[in-house]
């Protein structure tokens, strides 16, 4: 008798049938996870556009709040701070990456803007308002986030799948869809 070597072909198919049934369970797991993670990015970025709209605020009284997300970086398509040092349209209190990511097509799976709002009779940006909506709906992101100058963050559950940007200053924010982010 010979002697055999290598699989068989039924072992080869268990084998490939383990393998599919293991990729199954684990790939949904690992898209729930990367849009665990582009959320919790878009919120990360939020509160630090918060916290750069408070300093700039603070920087430059005569203007307020920024007028956009551009101005609280180094400015649009820049990298890097101006040499001449920061300035009102162009505060360096955010990295490239985030202040003119619309441009660069995102950051991590969502697009974040921001912008201020004058109310008359103010003569400056007295509120702002910024947005985070996700890319791609159930792919880079589910949930839509948005704050104002209250510093609350707020969530839509985005049950109708969209992909537009809440940033208004006044009000919009806090008005249903959207609740208090816990």
């Amino acid at each position: 008798m010979r002697k055999q070597k290598g699989f068989s072909l039924i072992e080869l198919l268990i084998v490939v049938a383990i393998i599919l049934i293991i990729a199954a369970i684990a790939i949904p797991n690992l898209l729930r996870a990367r849009i665990a993670a582009n959320e919790s990015s878009a919120v990360s970025s939020i509160r630090t556009i918060n916290t750069a709209e408070v300093t700039y605020l603070t920087a430059y009284p005569t203007v307020g709040y920024s007028l956009d997300l551009v101005s609280l970086g180094p400015g649009a398509g820049a990298q890097a701070c101006p040499a001449a040092g920061p300035a009102s349209g162009a505060a360096c209190l955010l990295d490239a990456a985030l202040s003119n990511n619309i441009v660069g097509g995102g950051k991590s799976g969502y697009t974040v803007d921001a912008l201020g709002a004058k109310i008359a009779p103010a003569t400056t940006y007295v509120v702002y308002g910024v947005g985070a909506a996700p890319l791609v709906f159930n792919q880079t992101g589910v949930r839509r986030f948005c704050s104002s100058a209250d510093g609350v963050i707020h969530f839509d559950p985005n049950t109708a799948g969209s992909t537009a940007r809440t940033v208004s200053g006044v009000g919009g924010c806090s008005a249903a869809p959207y609740l208090v982010l816990q």
